[in-house]
């Protein structure tokens, strides 16, 4: 639900007043319980399999699972469930031996064989985990606590791989018997190793799940460092409570019947911030990159000068300020490889200018050969932000002569006509609108979006043949000096072919209640549950 400024003053939110609750809702509440959270999460929970889903099921798998390798706060890998490892004289052949005191939530301890067969799983899904099955000879277990990843060649990025789950799929570590699944068979046990075990007895679908403290779970003794480091859970019980309406879910947290809300509406912002008991929390340090995608297929984007149009035709911080983002947190975006990630750079980023550059994107569309073409734009209804960005597209286009028309729909609709590659007579399309979190950004072996490889990649298949024999460069270069330079050649080509257009760059608070603390900082829309603490203020 989108709401006004008006619709906030006429319910008294401004004056900070809760609004009436359901009372299903305050029925299921205990404010007096110091250790219970209760987290407003930014989508339902429907899939809870991470082979299976992008999207909630990482959320999920991040509490009830754990995973061999971390990310910390700079975005280095570090062992979790790895005790120690070590790589041959040859390069070829890479021995990880678990950590003490692993066990997953039925009581059967983690062993070699669990992790060697939820990497083969996972390898068939995952952009990371297929270069990395390609590479290998064999991934074998070698006693309880000991497996081996022999390669036929070296790979100097085998572990920042083994650590890329919150590019692509999460890397969860599941007993032997779930992950030999085919990864088109979703696991239902829901039997981690993690730090919280899943309560099925309390899980009702479309309305809330809960995690318990697992009180076995041994954490590292590192301090908590990003995703990387000790997993110590310091509350009893974490409460996903699904409030899809906005407006409601701030009402909860206003009136202490919640204690976060992951995705607050953004016109809330300024009331959130008069309130002395919320507070607005950067806990996703790299925030989200809006952008659009063209079919390059189909006229007019067949042409490389109708992108390069597209390029130039863009006011960044217009398009932010129309999709509804508060100003306070909107940043530009001028690098493929986004703003947090070491990669970020400014090669032949000329293009950029504040504004725009009408006249300059109508020239281009004219030396394309642009001759009236429908320009069909997907909008997606139900993303309030994305469906103003496509509306004001569509007219920023008409006023340069482009005949944009908008196609409404909801998110399912736009995921099901995006895959179409025909033209709009056969129900295909023009441009779609996504949004990818920043710091994935730097990842191009696993990012689909940062793909050049026609009809086989993702959604609307630009191809650049020199680009990509780049990218098949990034996982054998071994130091970060070479990956920057190669990052830029990889982007001085991108800008040519623009396969991607970038509106910019959102940063996205949490609202929590004061007494909620201790929450852990990453670069991710997902986010960790352990330890967070309610404190008395």
């Amino acid at each position: 639900m989108t709401i006004t400024r008006r619709e906030i003053i006429k319910t008294g939110l401004a004056a900070g007043t809760a609004l009436s609750m359901p009372t299903i809702l305050r029925a299921q509440t205990s404010p007096d319980d110091a250790r219970t959270v209760r987290w407003v999460p930014d989508g339902d929970l429907v899939v809870f399999d991470p082979i299976i889903s992008l999207t909630t099921a990482p959320q999920h798998a991040l509490a009830i699972y754990d995973t061999l390798f971390e990310v910390d706060s700079k975005g280095m890998p570090q062992p979790q469930m790895v005790g120690k490892w070590g790589v041959s004289e040859d390069k070829k052949t890479y021995t990880f031996q678990l950590r003490e005191g692993l066990t997953f939530h039925d009581g059967s301890p983690v062993t070699a064989a669990d992790c060697v067969a939820s990497i083969r799983r996972w390898g068939q899904v995952d952009t990371s985990g297929k270069l990395i099955m390609a590479k290998a000879k064999d991934i074998s277990k070698q006693d309880e606590k000991t497996f081996t990843i022999t390669l036929n060649e070296p790979l100097p990025l085998l572990i920042p791989l083994l650590a890329s789950s919150y590019v692509g799929y999460y890397l969860a570590v599941m007993r032997e018997k779930d992950a030999k699944l085919p990864p088109t068979e979703q696991v239902t046990a829901n039997i981690g190793s993690g730090p919280f075990k899943f309560n099925e007895a309390l899980a009702k679908p479309g309305a809330s799940f809960t995690y318990d403290r697992n009180e076995q779970y041994v954490p590292r003794q590192d301090p908590p460092d990003g995703f990387a480091g000790g997993k110590v859970v310091k509350v009893d019980r974490v409460i996903r409570q699904w409030i899809s309406d906005q407006q409601t879910a701030f009402a909860a947290l206003q009136a202490g019947e919640v204690d976060l809300v992951q995705l607050p509406a953004q016109v809330l912002f300024p009331v959130i911030k008069s309130d002395p008991k919320l507070e607005l929390e950067l806990v996703n340090t790299s925030g989200s990159d809006m952008f659009l995608r063209m079919n390059c297929l189909q006229k007019p984007f067949n042409n490389v000068k109708a992108r390069q149009a597209m390029l130039h035709l863009i006011d960044q911080e217009a398009i932010m300020l129309a999709a509804g983002f508060d100003p306070n947190y909107i940043h530009p975006v001028t690098s493929i490889f986004g703003n947090s990630s070491p990669y970020s750079n400014d090669e032949n980023t000329g293009w950029y200018k504040k504004g725009g550059d009408p006249e300059k994107a109508k020239q281009l569309f004219q030396e394309a050969g642009y001759a009236g073409e429908t320009v069909l734009i997907m909008q997606s209804t139900d993303w309030p932000e994305a469906s103003n960005a496509a509306q004001y597209l569509a007219n920023t286009l008409q006023k340069i002569g482009v005949s944009a028309e908008l196609a409404p729909s909801d998110w399912g609709g736009v995921e099901k006509r995006r895959a179409n590659k025909g033209p709009i007579e056969d129900g295909g399309w023009s441009v779609f609108i996504s949004d990818w979190t920043d710091s994935k950004l730097g990842n191009p072996v696993s990012l689909p979006l940062l793909l050049a490889n026609g009809a086989d990649g993702y959604y609307g298949w630009p191809k650049n043949d020199e680009y990509e024999a780049l990218r098949a460069k990034w996982a054998y270069v071994e130091t970060l000096d070479e990956r920057q330079a190669l990052a830029r050649e990889m982007q001085r080509l991108a800008w040519d072919f623009v396969g991607t257009v970038m509106f910019g760059q959102s940063m996205l608070p949490v609202a929590r209640r004061r007494s909620l603390t201790g929450l852990v900082h990453v670069a991710s829309n997902t986010l960790p549950m352990w330890n967070m603490q309610k404190v008395s203020v």
